[in-house]
């Protein structure tokens, strides 16, 4: 009975591997079908990079190691730079018996280059965390439209900036689209989710900060101009 149960648990990890395999292969087939779709180029292989080049950006700093992108899609957006990606990072732990575990995560990010400085800012899906936090007094950044303080929590070390580009057209923007986190640097911006996008929704991550810078008003755009020179 025992060698029995052997074969099966072996016979069972080799169909987990094979099924995750077909899943990988089937993925950068659309991915790479998605990119040649928009002119961007398609590269599968892992690149450890990103955390290095984009240190603003905590998710891409996240876990014990084991941190990479992948399913990299490269190219011009309109107007702006863009870099596609797939992520994995690593988070270990004990399980019962002592040993240790690795578990693997991934999700998916869109980074769009802008040609105009920008200062910090990160915005996401309002969680019941944040709620919890600003009862306790330590609030995000409120505006106008109840509806988008009650849907995001946003956050800015300068507030001017977040309330000059959060203005009510980018406001009522983001409100017709689908929900991601963004961050921005001072020379891009990101999207991401804490799952894969499929490939949908990287255009819909694409279109979304595009939108956003877009719509800057003319004012901050040659503030920030000036100020770079």
């Amino acid at each position: 009975m025992f060698p029995l149960i052997i074969v099966g648990i072996v016979v069972l990890f080799i169909g987990l591997f094979v099924l995750s395999a077909m899943q990988a292969r089937r993925r950068r087939q659309e991915l790479s079908a998605w990119a040649a779709s928009r002119g961007l180029t398609f590269n599968p292989e892992r690149d450890g990079s990103l955390s290095g080049r984009f240190p603003a950006f905590p998710c891409l700093h996240q876990g014990d190691g084991g941190r990479y992108a992948f399913n990299l899609m490269q190219g011009r957006w309109g107007p702006r730079d863009i870099l596609a990606f797939d992520y994995h990072y690593e988070t270990h732990g004990t399980d019962s018996k002592g040993h240790r575990t690795t578990h693997h995560h991934r999700f998916s990010a869109v980074v769009l280059a802008s040609p105009v400085p920008l200062k910090p800012l990160f915005i996401r899906r309002e969680s019941l965390f944040d709620k919890m936090a600003a009862f306790l007094g330590y609030e995000d950044i409120d505006f106008e439209s109840a509806e988008f303080s009650r849907r995001f929590c946003v956050k800015a070390p300068d507030r001017r900036w977040a309330f000059d580009v959060m203005h009510a057209r980018t406001i009522e923007f983001m409100l017709s689209q689908p929900d991601f986190n963004l961050q921005f640097d001072p020379a891009c911006v990101m999207a991401w989710r804490s799952t894969t996008f499929r490939d949908l929704e990287f255009s819909q991550a694409a279109d979304l900060i595009a939108g956003i810078l877009d719509r800057m008003p003319a004012y901050l755009v040659q503030q920030q101009m000036q100020t770079a020179n």
